[in-house]
């Protein structure tokens, strides 16, 4: 049975979070069935999939899922299961296909999931119908955007309640554009042994950058000083200038820039940015409106938004950055640099060198947050004498603007509140859902 409200009030505290939530199984089995198998989870993005019969192998939670454009041109959900015995229908992690095939006893399945074909049918008799064995449909699928989300659920919120405030920022992060305008370069995978949540953490944190990234800001600094721009660069990280960390409600929370001084990292010369298409026009007509045509041009180069989408979707520079629990003390993270189809070709080159230079295997920042989560899983361990983490910085100077959502400084664990508040509502909240049977009990030492 499901541990009750009282227990997840002693382990997540207003300015401190117990060391267990991080490392007990069983709590881990619990969110996989309350916020993976319940609730609204990103499972990819439209531009994955862009021609009929392309698709990608997906999780939803720990379900196996098949995202596919079918013949009409409409992305289908498909669960990964033959409804014969069980096995795959889909092991290749993308591709084109006309059909899916399973390899144990050849069922084929269409695009869209309905039955096309059993060997020798006869066999069955007049009972079976083909129409009763399609691939398993997710019940719930909704795009904004072209960003595709999932609810193993029959039944809940709307996705638009859930995405709440934080729909304006996928509005930016896409340049306003429609779904078809947005293309996906690839993707560029990684795993590390802890747990999903200092991933999570990790991305809204405005703190780290000064000791883990100080390589980075060591070049970043130095480049300043020579465009004569360090006093802009030393604000960032001190008060609220440049940028704030914002809680905008349902576990979504982001770093909030303004004036972004990130660079490229490269010698090459920033490209000019100008639309190419007529409702390219439109949109960057729109951001200048809001923004300047300076900081409209920059931002669309360098990306709009920092900002999670609760619980697994990071929305960073041009990234889209998809976290996915495998158990308790493992991870596995997908990222999926985006272009603009309705941006110049060099500009859209400059997009993708500039995550190169962060973000990629050999970047200046990838590889240290890598490193520090498995740290931190080791330090969880010695949690015999105190067993707390601190997450009370800032909370003495955070405020509430006129939107209702929670402002505190750059460096300040207004995020990490942020998420930790939804995460306690939603593992607590009362549900006539069936709980998935990664669900346990658990118990507090």
């Amino acid at each position: 049975m499901a541990h009750s409200r009282t227990v997840y009030d002693e382990l997540v505290k207003s300015d401190r979070v117990h060391s267990r939530l991080y490392t007990d199984p069983g709590i881990f089995g619990e969110e996989i069935d309350r916020i993976f198998h319940r609730g609204w989870v990103f499972v990819g993005h439209a531009g994955e999939v862009p021609n009929a019969g392309d698709f990608r192998r997906k999780r939803i939670g720990m379900q196996p899922a098949i995202m596919v454009r079918d013949q009409s041109g409409q992305v289908q959900l498909l669960l990964n299961r033959c409804r014969h015995r069980g096995a795959m229908v889909c092991d290749e992690e993308r591709g084109n296909t006309r059909a899916f095939r399973c390899a144990y006893h050849g069922w084929t399945y269409k695009l869209d999931g309905s039955l096309a074909g059993v060997p020798y049918p006869e066999a069955y008799g007049d009972s079976f119908h083909r129409e009763d064995y399609g691939l398993t449909k997710v019940p719930r699928v909704e795009s904004y955007r072209g960003f595709i989300f999932a609810s193993l659920s029959p039944a809940g919120i709307s996705l638009a309640e859930h995405l709440g405030h934080a729909r304006e920022q996928i509005d930016l992060f896409a340049g306003l554009s429609d779904s078809d305008e947005v293309s996906v370069a690839g993707a560029q995978k990684y795993d590390y042994r802890a747990n999903w949540k200092l991933q999570v953490e990790n991305a809204m944190d405005g703190y780290h950058a000064i000791t883990l990234h100080e390589s980075f800001l060591g070049v970043l600094e130095e480049r300043a000083r020579h465009s004569e721009a360090a006093d802009d660069f030393k604000g960032q990280f001190q008060g609220s200038r440049f940028a704030v960390t914002r809680d905008l409600g349902g576990g979504h929370v982001m770093l909030d820039y303004w004036n972004r001084l990130y660079d490229t990292l490269n010698a090459d010369p920033i490209p000019e940015v100008f639309p190419t298409t007529e409702s390219g026009r439109a949109h960057f007509e729109q951001l200048t409106s809001r923004f300047g045509n300076t900081r409209a041009a920059h931002n669309l180069l360098q990306g709009m938004t920092h900002t999670l989408i609760f619980p697994n979707l990071i929305l960073i520079g041009i990234q889209m950055r998809v976290v996915q629990p495998v158990s308790v003390d493992y991870t596995e993270v997908a990222l999926y640099p985006t272009t603009l189809n309705w941006l110049s070709d060099e500009a859209n080159a400059s997009r993708l060198r500039g995550h190169e230079a962060f973000f990629g295997p050999a970047g200046f920042g990838g590889p240290d947050d890598a490193d520090i989560f498995v740290r931190v899983q080791e330090g969880l361990g010695a949690d015999l004498i105190d067993p707390w983490l601190l997450i009370g910085r800032g909370l003495n100077r955070e405020r509430r603007d006129p939107d209702g959502t929670i402002v505190a400084e750059r460096t300040d664990e207004a995020t990490q509140r942020g998420i930790w508040r939804q995460w306690k509502k939603v593992m607590t909240e009362r549900s006539t859902i069936p709980r998935s049977r990664t669900g346990s009990a658990i118990t507090l030492r």
